[in-house]
């Protein structure tokens, strides 16, 4: 079986695991899973609009809401003809179709042709061989995530003698300078990210309470930066709240690996934990099952990005607390005009980032639709109960 066959046929295990068991949902007007807690409400009403990450090599962010092209340079971008390859680290899930969205919209609003889309699967040596034959198809743009910021180096660095302008989307490789090497990098906040699912976390158990940690277990910046942020705020805002155990995960089975991870905290501490962190989304699919499987609906769970899985279960008022939501549409809008930058020549800011949106029952419908731009799919609307606010 092929490593995409294996994640394929792993997504779908894993989404037949959450609807038979992690999903259940709680009744119409339940308590929510948010009760009042002045202090993180506080703290993110304080952050609406704020990025508080730095770029990759500490650079300050700037806004994707400054970047804009006047009518006349859309014209000259049209007049070049062209054409863009987009070298992903994975596809498959909601994140990265929502950037294919957006990016694809804004090439085509551009005049410039995507060419390809290729998947690493998560494996370094396969995106080196994907960057390689991208660069045999000789396309004026690429734009890609690198999955190991050491292994790909050697190939982007290619890449960039070819005269394909770069940008990068979260991590940039090892030895690269903006404006130099590439034109710009583009994220989310994510160690704003982190810090809003602490916020929620805090809200979610009032200030009280022991907490599991499940983090990427593999040198990434961004969910480095996911795990900085969460940890961080905790330790330093919430004295009430104690980080008791903590674990790494890696590997292609990363909803398996998070389930396990959560199993053996769960059986570990018993009802000495109260919340568990998950990294992103596919991960908290795990620990939604193992929650499940434990009978312990009364641990409260945050987590960043909204996936289809994570949103039922939000809307469902069941598994899911909160999240730090990512706006992976808006980002794929963001590289794509960048990439207009380097074909103009005009000068690029070096990391530029999109902030946290907090996420939770109350507001999921429509942060579902300013993340995605879509319609918020049947399967969220029809699962969504109402809740009744929880007493503090």
């Amino acid at each position: 079986m092929s490593h995409r066959a294996r994640l394929a046929a792993t997504a779908s295990l894993v989404t037949l695991t959450i609807s038979l068991t992690a999903c259940a949902p709680a009744t119409e007007n339940s308590a929510c899973l948010l009760p009042e807690h002045a202090p993180a409400q506080e703290a993110l009403a304080d952050l609406e609009g704020e990025v508080l990450s730095k770029g990759p090599q500490g650079e300050d962010p700037v806004s994707a809401d400054t970047l804009e092209l006047t009518d006349d340079e859309v014209n000259q971008v049209k007049a070049k003809k062209a054409t863009a390859a987009i070298v992903m680290h994975y596809t498959g899930d909601d994140w990265t179709a929502a950037q294919l969205n957006g990016l694809k919209t804004r090439f085509s609003e551009l005049g410039i042709e995507v060419i390809g889309v290729t998947d690493a699967g998560q494996d370094p040596s396969k995106q080196v061989s994907d960057i390689e034959n991208m660069i045999a198809r000789k396309p004026d743009i690429m734009i890609s995530i690198p999955t190991d910021a050491v292994a790909t180096a050697g190939a982007y660095r290619r890449a960039a003698e070819a005269g394909i302008d770069l940008v990068f989307m979260d991590n940039i490789p090892v030895g690269f300078e903006a404006g130099e090497d590439y034109i710009s990098a583009v994220s989310a906040d994510n160690y704003g990210n982190g810090v809003v699912a602490a916020h929620l976390m805090a809200q979610a158990l009032q200030g009280e309470g022991n907490i599991g940690v499940i983090k990427y277990g593999v040198d990434f910046f961004v969910t480095n930066q996911r795990y900085e942020g969460f940890t961080e705020t905790i330790r330093n805002e919430y004295p009430g709240i104690k980080i008791i155990d903590e674990r790494g995960i890696s590997g292609s089975d990363l909803a398996g690996e998070a389930q396990n991870a959560a199993n053996a905290m769960l059986l570990r501490h018993q009802d000495d934990i109260d919340g568990l962190w998950g990294v992103w989304d596919v991960p908290t699919e795990g620990i939604m099952a193992a929650v499940r499987t434990a009978e312990r609906g009364d641990v409260k769970i945050t987590t960043e990005d909204l996936g289809l899985n994570v949103a039922i279960s939000m809307a469902q008022n069941s598994g899911v607390a909160g999240l730090g939501a990512q706006r992976p549409y808006d980002q794929g809008v963001a590289e794509a005009t960048l990439a207009a930058y380097g074909l103009l020549e005009k000068d690029a800011p070096p990391y530029v980032a999109l902030a946290a949106l907090p996420v939770h029952h109350g507001n999921l419908l429509d942060a579902w639709q300013d993340i995605y731009h879509q319609e918020v799919p049947e399967a969220i609307q029809e699962s969504f109960l109402e809740c009744t606010p929880p007493t503090s």
